[in-house]
């Protein structure tokens, strides 16, 4: 079993001598609830106008939720929830892909049956809208860097550099173990494979795993369940819930050069892009990029977001809300 798998990090490690970008935006956000007025304004945005702000920005600090995954067409309802999961709907009444991943299964094997669909159709497929592609080509021969509460790891899928991309929630490739002194990550890419095999998906003519006319089963082998190769305790995935997500050396090395970054760009012509960011978890994107702007006059703020596009009265003036489909405002950019 351990043979499967690829280690990330090592078990124990302190980071005393290098900063942390997730703390210190998650400081800032926190300042931010007491400096700027609680009284938002949808203020104003064209593609032009964002156009414009792209072309003039000598750096662009890109803020990434759900609804740019959303917007790609990695919907977690409706027709390409039941596509999959069907079966779970019957069984236990399940109707999107957010609750299920709350059920209490009654085993480890329906569990993993779960969670190997979950995990493989959002993490290891490409979405059916290229809209992380287009925001490649977007911000093409400019400065940026990524922060992203998104744990599908789209955009690496889609050629961003990866020593530009902090994943600071964690990533659905990614396991750990349930004991507490492990600090390490691990591949799940060939266990979630043989978990669908298990359960009797069979890939297509492109290579794609999917349900054959002879149905699937709701359980995987009890010997796939993941128990991790080092400490013999079970496994879990690696996304942070609580006090117990593991951040290992590839995330602490992400956090400080997102802290790099931000560093050696203040006081320039930061232009902060936010996409899709919900009220979830406001103080990791959102109030950060909030703060940021109104404390460097020469930054500017865009927020791109269905029905949630908005920014303080402090910064409208240096703001562009744009309320529509991320997909289609990156289109207009391209044309």
């Amino acid at each position: 079993m351990s043979s499967w798998i690829k280690i990330n990090g090592s078990t124990n490690r302190s980071y005393p001598d290098i900063p942390d970008g997730y703390r210190e935006t998650i400081s800032e956000g926190t300042r931010c609830i007491g400096f700027l007025d609680r009284k938002l304004t949808k203020g104003n945005g064209s593609v032009e106008s964002l156009r414009e702000a792209i072309d003039e920005a000598d750096a662009i600090v890109v803020g990434a939720g759900a609804g740019l995954s959303t917007s790609a067409g990695l919907t977690y309802s409706g027709e390409r929830f039941m596509s999959v999961f069907s079966d779970f709907y019957r069984e236990y009444g399940i109707t999107d892909m957010y609750s299920g991943g709350f059920y209490p299964f009654p085993s480890p094997d329906i569990m993993w049956a779960w969670w190997s669909r979950h995990i493989y159709f959002n993490r290891y497929i490409d979405p059916p809208r290229p809209v992380y592609n287009d925001l490649l080509s977007v911000l093409d021969g400019k400065d940026y860097f990524v922060v992203t509460t998104n744990v599908d790891h789209q955009f690496q899928r889609a050629g961003f550099d990866k020593k530009r991309l902090f994943y600071t929630q964690g990533d659905y490739g990614l396991f750990q173990s349930t004991g507490p002194k492990n600090r390490r990550t691990y591949d799940n890419e060939e266990y979630v494979l043989r978990m669908l095999e298990s359960q009797g998906f069979v890939k297509d003519g492109s290579g794609t795993y999917g349900i054959p006319e002879s149905g699937v089963t709701m359980r995987i082998d009890s010997d796939l369940i993941p128990i991790c190769p080092d400490d013999g305790m079970p496994m879990t995935l690696n996304l942070r819930s609580d006090d117990t997500f593991v951040e290992d050396d590839g995330w602490r090395a992400a956090s400080a050069r997102y802290s790099d970054y931000l560093r050696r760009h203040e006081g320039q012509k930061v232009l902060y892009l936010e996409m899709g960011v919900g009220s979830n978890t406001p103080v990791i994107v959102k109030y950060p990029f909030w703060f940021r702007t109104w404390k460097h006059p020469q930054s500017r703020y865009a927020c791109l977001n269905y029905g949630e596009a908005y920014c303080p009265k402090e910064i409208s003036d240096r703001s562009i809300c744009i309320d529509g489909d991320i997909g289609n405002v990156l289109t207009e950019l391209l044309n």
